[in-house]
C-alpha cells in the first residue's frame, strides 16, 4: 500500500475550469505551508477539519437534486457522505496525535466557516468544478502525508503509538504506531482524489 500511493497522481488541467481549481488549491497550499511549515501533525488537525466539509456539502446538495428531479443519484450521495465521515475520523485520530492549541482551534472555526460557504456556493454554480477542487486538494493531501511519513521514517517525527480510535477504525494491529496510521490515511486520501476527479468529469 505504501509504494502504491507514494507517487502522487496528478490530473493535468484540461480547461479553464480545471486551471482555476488548480490555482485555488495552490493558493490554499501556500497559506498552509506558511502557517504550519513542517508541523504536519498540527497541519493534519486543521486541514482534516476542512476536508470533511466537501463531502457533506456535496452529499446534501446531491440529495436535494435527487428529490427535485425524482430520480436516482446512482450512489453519489452515499459516496460523498462516506467521504465526509472518513475525513472526520482522520480528524478525531490526529487530535490525539497533535493536540491543537487555542490559536489552531480559533483558526479551525474561522477557516471552516469561510470554506463551507465558499464551497457551498461553488457547488451550486458548478458541481464539476467543486469536485475538481477536492481532487486537487486530495492530491496535496497525499503529498503532505507522504512527506509526513518520510519524516517519521527518518526520525524527524516520533513514531508514537497509534490512538485506539485509529486501531479500531482501520483494524490495525494492536501494537500499530503512527506510521501505520499515516499509511492508512494516505490511502484514504488517494481514494478520495480519484473519486472526486472522476466525479468532476461526470457531473454538470
Amino acid at each position: 500500500m505504501s509504494d502504491q500511493v507514494s507517487q502522487v497522481q496528478h490530473h493535468i488541467p484540461a480547461n479553464l475550469r480545471d486551471r482555476l481549481a488548480y490555482l485555488f488549491v495552490k493558493f490554499l497550499r501556500f497559506f498552509a505551508d506558511s502557517f504550519f511549515s513542517r508541523r504536519y501533525g498540527h497541519r493534519a488537525v486543521v486541514l482534516e477539519t476542512i476536508a470533511a466539509v466537501p463531502g457533506m456539502v456535496g452529499g446534501s446538495l446531491q440529495h436535494l437534486k435527487s428529490l427535485r428531479r425524482m430520480e436516482s443519484d446512482h450512489g453519489v450521495i452515499r459516496t460523498l457522505l462516506d467521504e465526509a465521515e472518513n475525513e472526520r475520523m482522520h480528524l478525531l485520530t490526529f487530535i490525539l496525535v497533535a493536540r491543537p492549541s487555542r490559536l489552531e482551534r480559533l483558526l479551525i472555526l474561522l477557516v471552516q466557516g469561510a470554506f463551507y460557504n465558499v464551497y457551498f456556493l461553488l457547488y451550486l454554480l458548478s458541481p464539476a468544478t467543486a469536485h475538481r477542487v477536492v481532487g486537487y486538494l486530495e492530491e496535496e493531501a497525499v503529498h503532505s502525508y507522504t512527506t509526513y511519513l518520510a519524516g517519521v521514517d527518518d526520525g524527524t517525527y516520533a513514531n508514537v503509538p497509534a490512538p485506539a480510535i485509529a486501531i479500531d477504525y482501520w483494524q490495525l494491529a494492536a501494537d500499530a504506531r503512527l506510521r501505520e496510521v499515516i499509511i492508512a490515511v494516505r490511502a484514504d486520501e488517494a481514494g478520495h482524489r480519484d473519486v472526486n476527479h472522476q466525479l468532476a468529469g461526470q457531473l454538470v
